[in-house]
């Protein structure tokens, strides 16, 4: 089996260098992107670099008129970061454990992840980590909680902690400033575990619910839509009644999700399908409409269909067109609001982390980017916040950034790279 994943990686290779040559220069970016026409590929490009880390004294490239540190360092995959009343940092430790292999492509993927660290044993662990004396560098870290099902979004309201496991919602009792949690959880949703795992959570600006997002099974419903029931959505829970719901459909991997503060909106990045070209077509940063169908897997962007899926024209003619085009296979993940302030020279906006490609012939994201908001919209083209996780020839990856918090000062931004294993701290220079 080994050798053939390395035959068929080989070919993937090759297909790689064979479509950069006709690859688009130009990313589809912003509110009118520029989406290249579809091209299937028929053996479906794979590349990603191999995972580095950071060597001492090296850290990611900042904006001008900014710094960056090591908040904390030494974890096991750090994915997703929540900031507590008190200061204290949550992170969520946790990483892909994919399903056997059944395929040639299988096998050449997993190879592939696991090169990248991408894949493995997961830590199934939240640590809390503690900056007493403010100089940006935590020195206390608990195991805040552990023996959980891949973890990854995280919120408290009142004395409860509530967990995103790739499994379901899970409620555990909490008092203000503990450092660990024993007592036992108690599961208020369940969802469909595997294919894309993350479960990301938001409070609703009330208290009043939890929103989470659950990505698909597959890339387009490949193992038909009976399968893909209660995903490729974000859902609303109900903390009064408990009573959970879909809130809005046709994403096909929704994970980091802010509020913009001015109109309430809830939104959302969106990790868009694989297998059509390097731009084709882009992930994206939209608002979320109660009850909204963003496309997937009929169509994207709008009402451009994918005609490799078994078509609905009443679902595609319902399609709304997300707001901002982010780049095609960008693996935008991480998101939160960024209030003007918070950084020098950055107006209010989002800030997204984008863990970076491997569906594409050059690679794209592996970077820290910041949205421009005016009047509740994306109002400009997007700059970088960090930079430099990637090696210049693509090889290696020193750090791959998912998550993204605004830290308890309100002047800096903390970022989870599950490769360097490292929160970096980004600040005032």
């Amino acid at each position: 089996m080994e050798l053939m994943a390395r035959a068929t990686a080989a070919v993937g290779a090759a297909m790689v260098a064979i479509r950069r040559y006709g690859a688009p220069r130009v990313q589809a970016v912003g509110q009118e992107p520029q989406i290249p026409e579809a091209r299937a590929q028929g053996i479906m490009t794979l590349k990603m670099p191999t995972a580095k880390g950071w060597a001492p004294g090296h850290v990611p490239d900042c904006a001008p008129g900014l710094a960056v540190n090591a908040f904390a360092s030494g974890l096991d995959h750090p994915r997703w970061i929540e900031v507590l009343p008190n200061g204290d940092v949550l992170v969520a430790e946790s990483k892909e454990q994919p399903a056997p292999p059944k395929t040639l492509m299988d096998h050449a993927a997993q190879a592939t992840m696991r090169r990248a660290r991408a894949i493995g044993i997961s830590a199934n662990r939240i640590t809390l980590w503690r900056d007493s004396d403010g100089d940006g560098v935590a020195e206390t870290r608990e195991v805040f909680l552990q023996d959980q099902n891949q973890p990854f979004g995280m919120a408290v309201v009142g004395d409860t902690f509530y967990v995103g496991n790739t499994d379901g919602i899970v409620a555990f009792p909490y008092q203000p400033g503990q450092t660990t949690i024993t007592a036992p959880g108690r599961t208020l949703v369940s969802f469909k575990p595997n294919g894309h795992w993350t479960r990301s959570l938001i409070v609703a600006p009330d208290g009043s619910g939890l929103y989470a997002g659950v990505g698909s099974l597959s890339n387009i419903g490949d193992q038909g839509m009976a399968a893909e029931e209660g995903r490729a959505a974000i859902w609303h829970l109900d903390l009064a009644t408990e009573q959970a719901r879909i809130f809005a459909s046709g994403l096909r991997n929704a994970v980091g999700m802010a509020w913009e503060p001015q109109t309430g909106v809830l939104w959302t990045v969106v990790n868009e399908r694989d297998g059509l070209g390097d731009e084709t077509p882009p992930d994206y940063l939209t608002s979320v409409r109660d009850g909204g169908f963003y496309g997937w897997p009929y169509c994207y962007w709008g009402q451009t269909v994918d005609d490799r899926v078994a078509q609905d024209a009443e679902m595609v003619a319902r399609a709304i067109t997300p707001d901002y085009a982010l780049g095609g296979h960008t693996a935008s993940l991480g998101l939160c609001w960024m209030p003007a302030g918070t950084l020098p020279g950055f107006p209010d906006g989002m800030v997204i982390g984008q863990h970076g490609s491997w569906n594409r012939s050059k690679l794209s994201g592996y970077r820290v980017i910041f949205v421009p908001f005016a009047n509740g919209k994306p109002s400009g083209p997007p700059r970088d916040i960090l930079s430099g996780f990637l090696s210049e020839d693509e090889r290696h990856a020193y750090g791959r950034p998912v998550g993204v918090a605004i830290g308890a000062d309100e002047r800096s931004l903390l970022v989870a790279d599950d490769v360097g294993d490292v929160i970096w701290r980004v600040t005032a220079a």
